[in-house]
């Protein structure tokens, strides 16, 4: 892997611990775009700075998950750093590395933020510095356990991130207090990536709309609000007549006071048809119905073809049974995670991946009804009118974007 250029801003996000302007920070923060390059500069001058500052010290590398660091940020930077003479020691069932440089050597210790009990990973360590991959997905408990590790002299934190929203406490806590943090603070756009091409950012800028394209395109810290799918459009994504499909899934929110919602979806050309669905509202009919009664409902909906599998709502423990016990279709739990799964169908709508037919009324009626909470403090949807959007985000977090499907949305949101 050679690198032949470097923006301006991404050499200044690797230098600037070495810099008169700058040397005296405590700190630096990176956020902006995706594909804006400052990941890979930011890790590099982490190491850069350890390797240069440092003998015998420990220092923190941090993700989200151990393998979200590696697939983001270890894989594509230590081919870099050989070229660099680094002469790098992986220890990878012990998620740590040796780095020598220069004849010193240093270790670099993996570690993922995933929730609150992730904090306990890092407890007690003693660090000369630590980097946060994608802090805004970190809880903040973990972020200031290990900023209290870092208590070395000449020690250092680094931060990189997507922006989220303006009540995030790390917006507020960091980036709205640098001058309380001493914190350099690099704002970051695609153009500061002189690896992409303009078609690849052109590319990338007709992936998102409403709040993803602001943060992601524009690197806003802004508020979610109004309609959850503004690039709904039923002219462009409702259609009529008959569609000969190779493929069929069925997804299913469940409930037993709140509705009900299955969808079955067929694959055609690159594109996935939501081609029927079972909406069951207990509350509109005036009578509850059973898991027995909601199986003989799936396989109507089935109709006698080849299902591939039932992506189901991983919390309906007792109707996952039922569907196992049956054995006729293969059963799986969904991935429930809200805000990312919005983030996916938002961009299978904007490509065109999905389309719904017009019999389709319960889910067409949802897209219109389901917007943000703006009372949240945060990113939520209102938690109503979301049963067809719960069971069509299950499917396309793991059809359209988790590579089990001839449809594949290129999802890369590395920084």
């Amino acid at each position: 892997m050679t690198i032949t250029e470097f923006s301006p801003k991404q050499l200044l996000a690797m230098k600037w611990w070495n810099m008169q302007s700058y040397g005296d920070r405590d700190a630096i923060i990176c956020d902006g775009a995706v594909r804006s390059g400052k990941t890979l500069a930011m890790s590099l001058g982490f190491i850069f700075w350890a390797g240069k500052c440092f003998r015998g010290g420990a220092f923190a590398m941090c993700g989200k998950t151990i393998t979200s660091l590696r697939r983001n940020v270890i894989t594509p930077m230590l081919p870099v750093l050989r070229e660099y003479g680094f002469i790098i020691e992986e220890k990878v069932s012990r998620n740590y590395f040796d780095m020598t440089f220069l004849g010193s050597t240093n270790r670099v210790y993996l570690f993922g933020g995933r929730d609150e009990s992730s904090a306990a990973l890092i407890q007690g360590m003693t660090l000369s510095g630590v980097m946060f991959d994608e802090v805004a997905l970190m809880p903040r408990s973990f972020v200031e356990q290990a900023l209290a590790r870092c208590s070395v002299k000449g020690s250092k934190m680094w931060f990189n991130c997507n922006p989220d929203n303006p009540s995030h406490w790390f917006y507020n806590e960091w980036i709205k207090k640098l001058k309380q943090k001493n914190a350099l603070y690099l704002h970051f756009s695609m153009e500061d990536n002189p690896s992409l091409s303009r078609e690849v950012r052109e590319r990338y800028e007709r992936m998102y709309s409403g709040t993803f394209y602001d943060r992601f395109i524009l690197g806003k810290w802004t508020a979610s609000q109004g309609a959850v799918y503004p690039m709904f459009n039923e002219k462009e994504h409702v259609y009529s007549g008959d569609v000969q499909c190779e493929r069929f899934v069925i997804s299913c929110d469940y409930g037993t006071v709140n509705p009900s919602s299955f969808g079955l979806w067929g694959y055609s050309g690159g594109v996935w048809y939501r081609l029927c669905e079972y909406y069951y509202d207990s509350r509109r009919e005036g009578v509850s119905r059973t898991d027995e009664e909601h199986y003989e409902a799936l396989e109507r909906l089935a109709g006698g073809r080849r299902i591939e599998k039932v992506i189901a709502d991983p919390s309906a423990a007792s109707f996952i049974e039922c569907i196992r016990r049956h054995g006729k279709f293969r059963v799986v739990r969904a991935d429930n995670d809200v805000i990312s799964g919005i983030r996916r169908v938002s961009t299978a709508l904007k490509q065109g991946r999905l389309r719904f037919h017009e019999s389709c009324r319960d889910i067409i009626r949802e897209f219109s009804m389901y917007v943000w909470n703006e009372r949240s403090g945060g990113d939520a949807p209102v938690k109503e009118n979301d049963h067809a959007m719960d069971d069509m985000r299950y499917f396309v977090a793991d059809m359209v974007c988790s590579g089990d499907a001839g449809g594949v949305i290129a999802l890369s949101v590395s920084r």
